[in-house]
């Protein structure tokens, strides 16, 4: 499923960093973790890595860690982006609460129908008509507005816009996977 060959397009930077880069790798990071392939990739051109970390939806806001991480990697899998979705499903998917199952069924090639709420169902939906359209449907539109606030819709919208930014960036420069992130294939099976 991924289209990504083994070398990059644009090679991520090399320590030492920066001392604005090294910041910002501090503030992002766990402690002990390297910084991710992509941020080093970012970090190439410190303008760009400094404005996608300052638009980061990662914080704390209206969804739930389980919805937003939901909507993640079903646009990073219909982005076809195995980069982003891997690293959200190690770092993200347990404390989300996914099972495997329901991880496996993120992917646009598995059958979620009974893997979520009704509710989840909706926001797979959305981030489905959003990477098709770019649009959402007046159908779909108010049963999103029965279950989730204006400023949730604000947030998911702009949340998936986000992602398919990034999963145009994992695609485009090619960024070799992490080598603890997950797999479609390894998910899918």
């Amino acid at each position: 499923m991924s289209l990504l060959p083994a070398s990059p397009r644009i090679a991520p930077a090399e320590e030492p960093y920066d001392a604005s880069i090294a910041d910002a790798f501090a503030r992002i990071m766990p402690p002990g973790r390297e910084p991710l392939n992509l941020f080093r990739t970012m970090a190439r051109n410190p303008r760009v890595l400094q404005r996608i970390f300052a638009g980061s939806l990662l914080d704390p806001g209206t969804l739930s860690l389980r919805e937003r991480e939901l909507v993640i990697l079903r646009t990073c899998a219909r982005c076809n982006s195995e980069y982003e979705w891997g690293v959200h499903v190690a770092f993200f998917g347990q404390r989300a609460g996914l099972s495997k199952e329901q991880i496996a069924a993120t992917l646009p090639t598995a059958d979620n129908s009974d893997a979520w709420t009704d509710g989840e169902a909706l926001l797979i939906q959305l981030a489905d008509q959003l990477h098709d359209s770019a649009c959402i449907s007046d159908m779909l539109w108010e049963q999103l507005a029965d279950n989730f606030t204006p400023e949730q819709l604000l947030e998911l919208v702009a949340l998936i816009g986000a992602y398919h930014t990034i999963s145009y960036m994992t695609n485009a420069f090619r960024v070799a996977l992490e080598p603890d992130a997950a797999r479609f294939a390894a998910i899918a099976s």
